[in-house]
């Protein structure tokens, strides 16, 4: 299996457009982490370039990230990868609490954000 992660240095990236690179973890059937590599994606923002296909076509099957629209999200699905938002901190030790089972998706996409700051007059 292998899982991708926004990544800026060795933490996850909070946003998924803008990140440095991705980092893609290799897990084997015994879910212990066998390689790591980094890829880096085109410049622009993430979700108008092809950087999804390339990792789909790596082999991720997830994707491990802070935060994305839903124009992310739906196009990561689009190519078969799971999304789980919500995570932040070392890239490994995300990596590890999601395979423990620890980590579900927060469902909070940068759209929950519309809405906030209504101007009462």
């Amino acid at each position: 299996m292998k899982i991708a992660l926004p990544t800026s240095g060795n933490m996850v990236d909070g946003h998924f457009g803008h990140c440095e690179h991705f980092t893609v973890i290799t897990v084997d059937d015994q879910k212990k982490i066998v390689n790591q590599e980094i890829v880096q994606p085109p410049a622009g923002c993430g979700c108008k370039t092809n950087i999804v296909g390339t990792l789909a076509g790596m082999g991720v099957t997830v994707m491990l990230a802070g935060n994305m629209g839903g124009g992310a999200v739906n196009v990561l699905t689009s190519y078969g990868i799971k999304v789980v938002r919500g995570c932040s901190g070392d890239v490994r030790t995300v990596v590890e609490a999601w395979l423990a089972g620890s980590l579900s998706d927060s469902g909070s996409s940068c759209a929950a954000h519309d809405g906030c700051g209504e101007h009462h007059h």
